[in-house]
């Protein structure tokens, strides 16, 4: 089983919120793709930290990778026949570059990768998971003979334009920078004109005389006011 340190305050909130997105679905549905490709049966004890130590010689990886596409990894270390405890991280080091150089020939994107402390110190093992998911859909991609996990990832649909349909694009604004369509000035005063506040007694007074309440009525408003005095 491997052991790590949990460290105190945020650095054990941040490792447990970490751990709480490991997914035991997803390890079995793992476990199950690398017995179908006859790579190995599966860890000797289930859960993130069975599965860590399961994984983390990096032997099990690079197999996978070559199983994807033979030749990858030319040499896996054997790290079981190396005695010195330095040299043997440094080879399950090794092994595991080899493995994610591996994913990023076969088109996985560098994002999608785990670090290797990741997987080789227990710091994020659901990423390994997700990188173990995404290989899965390249496989798909690809079109993998045999079984293979993960959601397909989709062909890139570039599309190309002509210089002129560049230029064109050009002087087209976009909604999000705001638009003026609909805009009027309708119904509003012409520049200088003072503001004309609704009276209804007055506007009932020249009614009666055949007048209309509005702009013609703007220069007439101290007669019609004399009037009602």
């Amino acid at each position: 089983m491997a052991s790590r340190p949990q460290g105190f305050g945020l650095t054990r909130e941040l490792a447990m919120k970490t751990a709480g997105k490991y997914s035991d679905s997803d390890e079995s549905e793992i476990i199950a793709w690398f017995s179908d490709l006859g790579i190995s049966s599966g860890p000797d004890n289930r859960g993130m930290d069975g599965f860590q130590e399961w994984l983390k010689d990096g032997t099990i990886l690079c197999a996978l990778i070559n199983t994807l596409a033979p030749g990858t990894v030319k040499k896996i270390h054997n790290t079981k026949t190396v005695k010195m405890q330095a040299l043997r991280m440094n080879k399950e080091y090794e092994n595991i570059s080899f493995f994610l150089d591996g994913c990023t020939k076969y088109g996985l994107n560098k994002s999608d990768l785990f670090q290797t402390v990741d997987l080789y110190e227990g710091c994020n093992v659901p990423q390994v998971q997700m990188t173990i998911f995404k290989l899965g859909g390249m496989a798909k991609k690809k079109d993998f003979a045999g079984p293979a996990i993960g959601v397909k990832i989709a062909s890139k649909n570039e599309r190309n334009f002509t210089d002129e349909q560049l230029r064109g694009g050009q002087s087209i604004i976009g909604l999000q920078m705001g638009t003026n369509e609909g805009a009027s000035q309708s119904g509003m005063n012409p520049y200088g004109q003072t503001r004309q506040i609704y009276n209804a007694r007055e506007a009932k007074h020249l009614e009666k005389k055949g007048y209309a309440y509005g702009s013609r009525f703007a220069g007439s408003i101290n007669t019609v006011n004399s009037e009602n005095n």
